[in-house]
């Protein structure tokens, strides 16, 4: 019997076109998105980053609907499966601030005019996860009006519970006291704590820590913790690169993040902890 080594087969390499790669990826489509608008070598790298982002927040607004419709249909376990995916993927999204963490104000400025009255304030995919997470105002609309598509999709999450209202419906079902006010809130607007959301889970969290809604509510907590680091993260970056300047696109740049870092998502799961 012969012992001599075996070299793997060739694959297979023509497919008399585009390779099955990548009609399910779309490579080509995606590394020939980047259109430079200066000559310095460092918008390339601003320029991917925020591209990645977005993607990132595209496939965490896919989890968060899917959690939402899970918790709609009581299948608890599909709805943490979700959260647990979205905590790996917002961990991701946090890290796409490493290329950037570091620019200085001269870096940043080279190519900041090539932005124009651009700002991330107007990622529309952006303004769907803070929908998701309850932060709805109509105003946010606003920039979108030019694009129907868009538009009609961000209209539609503004006008539907948020995965916090599904939430709270499900804690409902379940029979705990969430009050008819928060129950039948106008989910357009913005969230409010409520003081009886608080008690409930404080007594979740007073129980069996193995109980399937305890768990819900860790893997709420995951999330709602990544999300205060995303907009850290992103406040150092901006405060780093910019200082106090008035933001990209007219927007007040440092001192808005420094509010938006201050504020809880999910806020009576943080509140609630003070009294177990």
């Amino acid at each position: 019997m012969s012992h001599e080594a075996h070299e793997p087969e060739t694959p297979h390499l023509d497919f008399n076109g585009t390779t099955p790669y990548e009609d399910y990826v779309k490579a080509d489509v995606l590394t020939h998105l980047q259109h430079t608008l200066s000559d310095d070598p460092g918008e390339m790298v601003f320029l991917v980053t925020t591209q990645v982002m977005e993607l990132w927040f595209t496939v965490i607004v896919h989890e968060w609907e899917t959690a939402a419709k899970a918790l709609r249909e009581d299948d608890v376990p599909t709805a943490v499966d979700a959260l647990r995916r979205s905590r790996r993927e917002l961990e991701a999204l946090n890290a796409s601030w490493r290329p950037l963490s570091g620019l200085t104000p001269a870096q940043f400025n080279s190519y900041r005019g090539a932005l124009g009255e651009g700002s991330g304030f107007q990622s529309a995919m952006y303004r769907r996860m803070e929908f998701l997470l309850g932060d709805k105002s109509a105003s946010m609309l606003v920039p979108h009006r030019g694009a129907p598509r868009v538009h009609a999709e961000l209209e539609k999450a503004l006008h539907e519970p948020s995965l916090y209202d599904e939430v709270l419906r499900f804690l409902a079902r379940r029979g705990h006291a969430i009050p008819d006010e928060v129950l039948r809130r106008d989910v357009s607007q913005k969230y409010e704590p409520s003081a009886q959301v608080e008690a409930v889970w404080m007594a979740v969290y007073a129980g069996d820590e193995r109980d399937e809604v305890a768990r819900l509510g860790e893997a709420l907590t995951d999330v709602a913790e990544l999300v205060w680091r995303w907009r850290n993260d992103h406040l150092v970056a901006t405060r780093r690169a910019m200082g106090a300047k008035t933001g990209t696109g007219g927007s007040a740049g440092v001192a808005w993040l420094e509010k938006r870092a201050q504020k809880s998502v999910f806020p009576e799961l943080w509140t609630a902890r003070s009294y177990v």
